[in-house]
């Protein structure tokens, strides 16, 4: 039977039957590369020139030891991972270039060391003497980490069989060459053959592999969708170039909840832990000001406190602007229509802008609310209490739903010093002594008792 070649595009990942400069798909250009087809054909089994091995089968009363884990030392890290690295696991780590991903995973490798892991840093991108200039940088020259600086997979993957270390890191996958693909590094096939054969390593060794991987400018991990399917752990390090602030999410985790949040501060000597993160984004908050206002937010299983800024101005332009940092643009659009069509509070020639404090990306409806309260406050140029947090989700009748985990965003409020909150009502709360709840029932309740408007 013939063999079929197919082009991939290493952007988005859309499949051509035939090679093009600019992707139909996402519009990239020089982003398509061939792929190289399976040798073997049909399944032989499917085909019945074979038989396989009979495999045992369980069943779900079986009961089995949970995975043994090991801390690294970083709290932060450990806590995203679900309580720390579990062997014979793959973990994928995203970020944009520069943002220290290298540096995060030279310290987690000095403190596996030091807790007895045998750990192998293995780097495409730097020589051996480059890493070993960053680790006396950041206090690390006597960890016992092994190095290599190496591109071939044939060979690292060889070295690993001989030295069966208990964590590998890959920096980075993109970089990884295999010699039974015919295409270039960096390429789909490439990727996706090197991120196969070192999962499959771990798998069959029982060692933990962190592979580091490079991300487009969408913020998505360059290569194909497939390679974030064949790990265990997909991590995301994020942060603006402009803050000290360092934000490690789980957004894939088989041994852990999604979602959490780790967070480091950038300095001179390297990351350092954040252990309150609530009082890091709130440590440069003044006197109370117009278009400010406060969040309590959810992070995975952790409780965040945000600032929202916002700056409502007449506009000279024929089309105002609508910018946002941080927060959903299209649901900054939903808001303002909301309170244009349910509270008859008018944007219409006014330029809107968006900020969460201190880098902060935040995802969650129940954001809504503040977000609301930072714009009307703006507008009307009438700060918020200081004292006051603020959370709730809007529907577009311009009801106030009820949000999850109220009990703990009253917690972390009151934890720092806030004494009043404004929530939607119905929702649960437990005790909530010290701290005044006001409920609100719709957007106009809440504009007229705030605002005095409506």
């Amino acid at each position: 039977m013939a063999k079929t070649t197919s082009f991939t595009c290493a952007a988005c990942g859309a499949v051509h039957s035939k090679w093009s400069g600019r992707c139909d798909g996402c519009g990239e250009w020089n982003t398509i590369h061939e792929d190289t087809p399976l040798s073997s054909g049909p399944s032989a089994v499917s085909l019945g020139k074979a038989k396989g091995n009979r495999i045992k089968l369980g069943d779900l009363a079986t009961e089995e030891a949970p995975p043994p884990r090991s801390e690294s030392g970083l709290a932060e890290l450990d806590r995203v991972l679900g309580g720390g690295l579990v062997a014979a696991s793959a973990v994928l780590v995203g970020g944009d270039p520069g943002i220290g991903k290298s540096t995060l995973l030279l310290q987690a490798a000095a403190q596996f060391a030091q807790a007895g892991l045998k750990t192998v840093y293995v780097s495409g991108e730097e020589a051996r003497a480059q890493i070993r200039l960053r680790a006396r940088r950041l206090g690390l020259a006597d960890a016992s980490v092994k190095l290599a600086a190496e591109t071939a997979l044939r060979d690292i993957v060889t070295t690993l069989e001989a030295e069966r270390p208990d964590l590998v890191i890959i920096d980075s996958i993109q970089t990884m060459w295999s010699d039974s693909v015919g295409s270039a590094p960096g390429s789909v096939a490439q990727v996706r053959a090197a991120a196969h054969e070192l999962t499959a390593f771990a798998k069959r060794r029982g060692t933990c592999v962190i592979l580091v991987g490079h991300v487009t400018k969408d913020g998505q991990i360059a290569g194909p969708r497939v390679v974030e399917h064949m790990v265990d752990t997909v991590l995301y390090f994020e942060g603006e170039r402009g803050h000290q602030f360092r934000i490690l999410r789980s957004v894939k985790n088989r041994f852990g909840p999604a979602d959490e949040i780790g967070v480091f501060e950038m300095t001179g000597t390297g990351l350092a832990e954040v252990t309150n993160p609530s009082a890091l984004f709130l440590s440069e908050r003044g006197a109370p000001a117009p278009g400010s206002a406060v969040f309590a937010g959810i992070e995975g299983t952790r409780p965040v406190l945000v600032e929202l800024q916002a700056l409502v101005a007449p506009t000279p332009h024929a089309q105002p602007r609508r910018a946002v940092v941080g927060w959903d643009g299209a649901r900054l659009a939903m808001i303002l229509a909301v309170l244009e069509a349910r509270c008859g509070i008018p944007f219409a020639g006014m330029d809107v802008y968006l900020n969460v404090a201190g880098g902060m990306k935040i995802s969650e409806p129940a954001a809504d609310l503040a977000v609301a309260a930072a714009l009307l406050s703006a507008r009307e140029d009438s700060a918020l209490p200081a004292d006051t947090v603020v959370f709730g989700e809007i529907s577009l009748s311009g009801a106030l739903r009820p949000v999850g985990q109220t009990e703990n965003r009253l917690k972390e409020a009151r934890k720092l010093g806030f004494t009043s909150a404004i929530a939607p009502s119905g929702g649960k709360t437990g005790g909530t002594s010290g701290l005044s709840l006001t409920r609100m029932g719709d957007l106009t309740a809440f504009v007229g008792e705030i605002f005095g408007a409506g």
